[in-house]
Formats: C-alpha cells, structure tokens, sequence
C-alpha cells in the first residue's frame, strides 16, 4: 500500500521559495498574536520540514548542574555590570520608565514572571538564536564573515524588537546582550545554556526593577 505523499515537501519548508518565505513570515509574526507563539512555530517547522532539534540548538548538554550554574552566573553577572557600567556611560536613565510600574507592585509580577522565563529565555532564544541562525547560515553559507554578519544580524534584529517599549537604552542594551548571546551561541550551537543565562538576566533585572534598586545600582561605579 502506498504511503500518502505530504500536502508540503520538507525540503519546500527548508527553502526559500514561496512556501519557505510564508513561514519565516508567520514565524516572524508569530509574537504580535501572543507571546511566544513564534517560538511554538519554529518547533511545528522543525517538524514539519524534518529539520533535527539540535541544527536550531536544542542539544542535551552534557552536564544540566554545570550548565544551570553556568547560565545563571553569566546572566546575572552580564546584567549587573551592563546596569552599573555599561549602561551609564552610554547615558542611560538609571531606572527603566518602561517598566517602573512593577516596583513594589505583587500584581504584575505573574505576567512578568511568564515573559521572562517563557517568553524570552525560551521565545526569543528559539528564535533570535537558534532558528535565525539555522535560516541564516543555510542562506549565507558556514565562512566565518557569514557567521560575523549572523551574529551582527541577528542582534540587530533582536535589539529592535526592544525599541518599541524601551526606547534607545533598551535597544543599545538588547544589542549588546545579542552579541554575548549570538556570540556564544555562534561558538557552541547549543541553547539550554543561553536560555538560562537570557532568563536570570531578566529575572535580575526584573528583582532589581521591583525592589527599586536600580538607581543605586546604577550608580555604584559612577555616581
């Protein structure tokens, strides 16, 4: 008995023709509807085009106590000197207007607690990292300026998610986090470790947000 043939090749979903386009597109677009729905989407088209997990950094590390610390160490640390140095030399407001509204404030923390852990350290590391990379690498090629320009790229897109809520500190701060992100991401191919570090860095800037110690954080290098 034949086996019935799929409506969509896998290999259509992998390319960048018509059908390739229409789902990057969805993809893309997914975040406008509910976050992280563009995240559930790269999963249904790693499915559906039979890509393996680990080409977009779904691999099983080696060593989950070592990874967690290791992510939690880095996000926590890349967010408290990007506060306390970073940021302040490139001019920014010491307290985060954009999301001030949390401070002292129980009721929003729910919300916030979701976009943090699911929205970005899974959402946006799924697709900033490992599916634009994947996408990106089988456009450019695996030469190392490709992988810079990806890198570049990508943070670049990532940062300009942020602009619209956070302005041009969120932006500047969201490129830089790209590039450590994309960076390490270029160097290992794995994501459990970055979602990690993406959530703690969140989740610290969130405690510092609704606890209202940005400002002094802020100033504990430049006063």
């Amino acid at each position: 008995m034949a086996h019935a043939q799929p409506i969509v090749r896998p290999s259509a979903l992998r390319g960048f023709g018509v059908v390739g386009i229409l789902w990057i597109l969805a993809i893309l677009s997914g975040n406008i509807v509910v976050a992280p729905l563009s995240a559930v989407l790269v999963l249904v088209w790693a499915r559906l085009s039979e890509t393996p997990l680990r080409d977009i950094g779904y691999v099983r590390p080696r060593s989950w106590p070592r990874t967690i610390a290791t992510g939690v160490v880095l996000g926590a640390v890349l967010k408290l000197v990007l506060k306390s140095v970073v940021m302040p030399l490139l001019g920014a407001d010491p307290v985060n207007r954009a999301y001030h509204y949390v401070a002292g404030n129980p009721a929003a923390l729910p919300f916030m607690l979701w976009a943090v852990i699911v929205g970005a350290g899974f959402g946006e590391e799924t697709v900033f990292r490992g599916w634009m990379f994947e996408r990106l690498h089988a456009l450019l090629g695996w030469r190392r300026a490709a992988t810079v320009a990806i890198v570049l790229v990508t943070s670049a897109l990532f940062a300009s998610v942020h602009y619209g809520t956070q302005g041009v500190p969120g932006t500047e701060q969201a490129f830089i986090t790209g590039l450590v992100f994309g960076s390490i991401y270029a160097t290992t191919g794995e994501l459990p470790m970055i979602m990690i570090a993406h959530a703690t860095f969140d989740l610290v800037a969130l405690g510092l947000i609704y606890w209202n110690v940005e400002a002094p954080v802020a100033h504990l290098i430049f006063r």
